[in-house]
């Protein structure tokens, strides 16, 4: 049975504090990694692309930015829209200016120029905190998509404003563009998201993560002990909006192929991207996904459900979705403040108890 932890031993600090302490999470873990690098690819068409995997693989990504600064940092946010379209638009011209750069560097390059912007906008955060912290972020996601509708350069003085993704190809495998397959995009998404993933997982456990979380807990404290609150909070925001500005351009690029900045990124995407990890739980890495997850998976299944076969009509569906969904969000927030993640951990804990009383 899962959890069972008989004949497992440590024998070092090290693997003690791995991420997957015992031996069958290790294997139940790798094993979903394998299926979904070498099982999936096979098999996926463009519907399960367009609906289920790209858009869950991209608010993975901006669910992950958007926890290290409220979830670990402790800062609240409202504008992980418009640091998505700065992402998007990074992208855009880095792939317009430079058209031998392949789309690897040009998805980083957008994270490294959203973090930037992301430090600029953070410097509010060193004098104000909490909800007048989240009024000037607020006011970010406005100005930031006011200034790309405003100034043409952005999108290369185009009449109708909008951005369009060339093509660009990996290994001859084209994943931008009118001629992707949905196997090579899903891989390329998947491959960035397991990356950054493990490099949030050691972030958050190293001397910058415990830095983010002392300053979340009790700031005063945590300057007294020696924590800079100016590095703390400011590198929060950068690798907050590098993640964000990562996902804005898998969005644009791989996802849209064409975005116009007002539709593609406004401040629903901020809401919604806040709710995945609210429902998820707050400071996890896992919460991460499994918020993405429910906000991304949910509102599919139930179209499929009462319009494929229930035969109801489209809008009328579309505003069931969204009372359903808001009362379940509301459902979970009274049954686990602390999201999804701590459900799955307390189910853990049951199983590694079994059958004896919790």
């Amino acid at each position: 049975m899962l959890y069972r932890e008989a004949g497992d031993f440590k024998t070092t600090y090290r693997s003690d504090q791995q991420t997957f302490p015992i031996k069958s999470e290790r294997w139940l873990f790798w094993a979903f990694i394998a299926f979904a690098f070498l099982v999936v690819p096979f098999f996926i068409n463009d519907y399960w692309n367009k609906a289920v995997f790209m858009p869950l693989l991209i608010y993975c990504m901006a669910a992950l930015g958007l926890n290290i600064l409220v979830g670990y940092a402790g800062q609240v946010s409202l504008g992980t829209g418009g640091f998505m379209a700065v992402g998007a638009f990074a992208c855009y011209k880095l792939m317009t200016a430079f058209p031998w750069m392949d789309m690897f560097t040009v998805t980083v390059l957008s994270g490294v120029v959203t973090a930037g912007v992301g430090i600029l906008f953070g410097l509010p955060s060193l004098r104000i905190k909490g909800f007048y912290l989240a009024v000037a972020t607020l006011a970010a996601q406005f100005f930031l998509v006011w200034m790309f509708n405003k100034f043409p350069w952005f999108y290369n003085y185009s009449a109708s404003g909008q951005i369009t993704a060339p093509e660009r190809t990996i290994f001859g495998v084209a994943v931008t563009g009118a001629n992707t397959t949905p196997w090579a995009t899903y891989v390329f998404g998947l491959v960035l998201v397991f990356v950054f993933a493990w490099v949030a997982r050691n972030l958050t456990r190293g001397r910058i993560g415990r830095s983010w979380m002392a300053i979340r807990d009790m700031d005063i404290a945590a300057e007294i002990i020696g924590v800079s609150p100016l590095q703390a909070k400011l590198s929060a925001f950068a690798v907050s909006s590098f993640y964000i500005g990562m996902a804005g351009s898998m969005l644009f690029a791989n996802y849209l192929g064409a975005a116009e900045v007002t539709e593609a990124f406004g401040i629903d995407k901020s809401f919604l991207v806040l709710f995945m990890v609210i429902i998820g739980g707050l400071g996890s890495i896992l919460g991460s996904f499994l918020g993405a997850a429910f906000l991304v998976l949910l509102p599919v299944l139930l179209k499929n459900i009462m319009v494929d076969q229930f035969g109801w009509a489209t809008d009328l569906a579309a505003h069931v979705q969204i009372m359903l969904i808001g009362g379940l969000i509301i459902f979970f927030l009274i049954a686990e403040p602390h999201g999804l993640a701590q459900l799955w951990r307390l189910t853990k804990e049951k199983l590694r108890l079994w059958p004896f009383p919790y």
